[in-house]
């Protein structure tokens, strides 16, 4: 629909004269469980007053159509409705300084998770409603004025199938039952709030209750409600003790930490399907993937990273929902916040031990990662419109912001920081407040002028890098240190200016232990405060050389690594006793490799070697995670062959040694890992089988769960070892929602030209092979079963992919069409460089296309040409 892509400006402009006082919105969906019903009913009552009376603005709804529009009175409708309606956009002319509109229209029920998504089991044909608005799309339900800074109180009603659950932010007040088997539910007025944290959940959920009861503002007895709940298909799978645990743990710790007491009555945790986001913070109904509800055996780093989830998403209950960023630019003043304390909460009041392990490995390395794209921007970013705004979701806005306010915890200590937030929330409650709100706070707490941190932390772009430069005397166990330097550099991508910020960081110098095999023990820390590019480190002058140094030991600091060559070499020779230095510098190593500074080869050889010498599930997961990527798309094909097969060798010999959560990383690496094998050999081929059978083990006393079954069916059909007959044996075995998307894959992953002109189709079209659309989990899955195999056999349909680009982005939602685009785009591409010269060539001829594609092709292009200097690397 035209003009849905709102500015900044725009956004200001309305601002600067509108104030909204309440909506009262009523949605109809009791014809959800009809299929043939693409849209549903809508309501929308807005009371707002305006500054300038006799002036204009505009209302957002993305509709189905509108039947009418009644402003002040005056109604529209019919042919007379062309006179204000223009697209998803209602204008409304000569405003009074109080005003008053209704508009009634129909919704689109949705399928890409953007608005409300509606999802039928495919187990027991049971239709299943729930909404997702951020950034912008709850004018995809009912109009509004969409934009955070315009708060009003809600009110909403919805007419529903009476059997069903039906669920929004504020508790339901009273219910009409109607003759014709629907009621509609009434729910309390919330407190103010933006429309993007507003919230309808409807369907036959499964549910359970809880309460979670707490003491705040010295004494006073506070009681949440809390439910859980689930489709009825995976209500044998939902462990709600273990999410109502984390939830009050939560609670208890942030009513610790907060004196504002958690203000939305009811805490309810709705986890659903087909979701975009792991979750959204929406105020006394928080919405999470139901990829959280474990149907497999899940490690513990899967149930610690849940845990993280749920607590970041609490956090948002004060930073983000209580107090809300004005518009997108300061998203961070949420995101990053939550990232932070999410992770925080998790090691500090929950049983997980791991937190800051996983991280520093699996959270800074997304950050790292986006912010070498570059299209990398500060902390603090330029976002000039909502399209912006929905790509600004990445790994600096919420990993790097959090790795900076640890930083920051360290740089003025941990109780001003939370004394600055509870000034934060006491003056700016139900409001909305920037960047200089919060610095304010903490300013007064700190006692220090956050200016120059501010601007070296939060407005440049790009990590800095710390190393370590060592003058040594000696040689060997002999080896004196005579000088030891601690040295940062790095440069904004953005000005070209050198980058030089304030670092409070820990220096840790590591040993070897003969008792425990050589491995490296911290043997001594240096407390260091790095004001500008480098400081002296005058406590190593005169010792032995350590056999590793590690700057940002801790991870206290946001920075990558250059470990030198001694250390990096010990490391890899050694392995380390202390698990957040043992992420840390996994992190650094696969830097090294997207950086061509690092033989992939060599990547993936030390992951191998090292597998029995890492204890932690989520470090393990990850580098895993990263040496499968290495095989394929960073060894040179010539290499690929012999490397890939001694580490899925590896990986299988370690499967039947080791066992528990360890065993299951193995496992699934050895599956995802055998796809980058050129040729499978009658052994592979036999150990995958044993994966997907389940009347014989694959690993001593152990069978294969459906999830692993799946990633081996996927790696079969890769190889042509598996057919359609195979998937169909497995949807009889177990189906659900999720064996229906892996079939989808595994259907688009066969090598022959017939299915993948099929996948190319569906994927660019978002229709399936009867024509129906295909809802989001479904797009995503064809576009990776596509994307798997020989580039030979792929490399044909790319000479129609640049054209389409923008026809693509122009006729899917700005979701489903990043979906299509990053998932089809060229990977794998053995050393062709063609690729890389048209998604050059595209960007060049396409300087006026929609920034937010621009950047997708600009990010994409990058992470192939980091793939083949990684190539080229190898090769040599």
């Amino acid at each position: 629909m035209r003009n849905e892509n709102l500015t900044r400006d725009e956004a200001a402009s309305r601002s600067r004269s509108l104030e909204v006082s309440t909506y009262d919105v009523t949605v109809d969906v009791s014809n959800a469980t009809q299929a043939s019903e693409e849209t549903y009913p809508s309501i929308s009552r807005i009371s707002f007053t305006c500054s300038a009376p006799g002036s204009s603005t505009f209302l957002d709804y993305i509709h189905g159509g509108i039947e009418s529009v009644t402003i002040n009175g005056t109604e529209y409708a019919g042919a007379e409705l062309s006179d204000i309606v223009d697209g998803a956009r209602i204008h409304l002319h000569d405003l009074q300084a109080t005003n008053e509109v209704v508009v009634t229209g129909q919704s689109v029920y949705s399928t890409s998770g953007e608005g409300l998504h509606r999802f039928v089991d495919p187990t027991d044909e049971l239709t299943y409603l729930y909404t997702q608005y951020e950034p912008a799309d709850a004018r995809r339900v009912f109009a509004n004025f969409e934009q955070p800074d315009l708060k009003a109180e809600f009110t909403f009603h919805v007419r529903a199938p009476k059997e069903w659950h039906v669920a929004s932010n504020e508790a339901i007040v009273s219910v009409d039952e109607h003759d014709d088997g629907t009621s509609t539910r009434h729910f309390a007025p919330t407190k103010r709030m933006s429309t993007y944290i507003t919230t309808i959940l409807a369907g036959p959920y499964f549910e359970v209750r809880d309460e979670w009861r707490g003491t705040v503002n010295g004494g006073e007895e506070l009681v949440i409600p809390l439910n859980a709940t689930v489709r009825q298909s995976l209500a044998r799978h939902l462990d709600h003790e273990e999410i109502f645990t984390v939830t009050k743990q939560g609670l208890d710790y942030y009513h610790q930490k907060f004196t504002f007491p958690y203000p939305w009555g009811k805490y309810d945790s709705a986890f659903v399907p087909e979701y975009n986001l792991g979750a959204m913070e929406n105020p006394g109904l928080v919405t999470f993937t139901e990829q959280y509800i474990f149907e497999s055996h899940a490690t513990e780093a899967q149930h610690e990273g849940r845990a993280g989830t749920i607590l970041h998403e609490m956090a948002h209950m004060w930073f983000g929902d209580l107090t809300t960023m004005t518009w997108w630019d300061d998203l961070w003043l949420k995101e990053s916040f939550a990232d932070y304390l999410g992770t925080l909460a998790t090691d500090r009041a929950t049983d997980f031990e791991t937190a800051w392990i996983s991280f520093a490995n699996r959270r800074k390395g997304w950050a790292y990662v986006q912010d070498q794209f570059p299209t990398t921007h500060p902390i603090v970013a330029d976002i000039t419109d909502l399209e912006a705004a929905d790509q600004n979701f990445d790994g600096i806005t919420y990993a790097k912001g959090a790795s900076v306010l640890k930083q920051l915890a360290a740089f003025v200590g941990e109780d001003a920081f939370f004394d600055a937030a509870n000034t934060y929330f006491e003056k700016h409650a139900f409001g909305n407040t920037s960047l200089q709100d919060f610095l304010d706070a903490l300013a007064t707490a700190s006692g220090r002028d956050m200016n120059a941190w501010t601007e070296a932390w939060l407005k440049t772009s790009g990590p800095s890098t710390l190393g370590i430069e060592l003058e040594v005397e000696g040689e060997g166990a002999g080896a004196v240190v005579s000088r030891a330097v601690l040295k940062q550099h790095g440069t904004d991508p953005a000005t070209g200016k050198d980058i030089a910020r304030p670092h409070v960081i820990k220096v840790g110098l590591f040993s070897p232990q003969p008792s425990h095999g050589g491995m490296l023990e911290l043997t001594e820390t240096l407390d260091v405060r790095l004001e500008g590019s480098e400081i002296e480190l005058p406590e190593l002058v005169g010792k032995p050389r350590p056999a590793l140094i590690l700057p940002n030991h801790e991870d206290l600091t946001y920075a990558l690594l250059e470990l030198d060559e001694a250390s990096q070499a010990a490391f890899i020779e050694n392995g380390v006793d202390d698990g957040l230095a043992r992420a840390t510098i996994w992190a650094s190593l696969w830097n090294q490799v997207r950086s061509g500074r690092l033989d992939p080869v060599m990547f993936v050889r030390t992951v191998a070697r090292h597998g029995a010498m890492v204890p932690e599930a989520g470090i393990l997961s990850g580098i895993t995670l990263n040496a499968t990527t290495a095989l394929e798309n960073y060894v040179a094909a010539d290499r690929v062959g012999e490397v890939a097969a001694l580490f899925n060798d590896a990986a299988w010999e370690l499967t039947q040694r080791t066992s528990g959560d360890i065993r299951r990383i193995w496992a699934r690496t050895f599956a995802r890992s055998a796809k980058a094998v050129p040729e499978a050999t009658e052994e592979l081929v036999h150990r995958l089988e044993l994966m997907v059978s389940t009347d014989q083990d694959f690993a001593p006393d152990e069978r294969a769960d459906s999830e692993l079954r799946w990633l081996a069916l996927i790696t079969l059909s890769v190889h042509g070892a598996a057919d359609v007959q195979d998937f169909e044996q497995e949807i009889a075995r177990e189906d659900s929602a999720k064996a229906r998307v892996n079939r989808t894959h595994a259907v688009a992953a066969l090598p022959d030209p017939r299915s993948k002109t099929s996948a190319w189709t569906q994927a660019m079209s978002g229709v399936d092979g009867s024509g129906a659309k295909l809802s989001n989990d479904h797009l995503s899955a064809v576009a990776a079963g596509f994307s798997e195999g020989s580039w030979t056999l792929r490399a044909p349909f790319y000479a129609s992919f640049w054209s389409r680009l923008e026809e693509v982005w122009d006729t899917m939602t700005q979701s489903n069409a990043t979906r299509v685009i990053e998932g089809l785009f060229p990977q794998g591409v053995e050393g062709d460089r063609e690729p890389l010269e048209a998604a050059g060539a595209w960007l060049d001829e396409h300087q006026d296309a929609p920034q937010a594609l621009r950047r997708i092709i600009i990010e994409e292009k990058d992470a192939l040409e980091r793939a083949l200097k990684g190539q080229q690397f190898s090769e040599a």
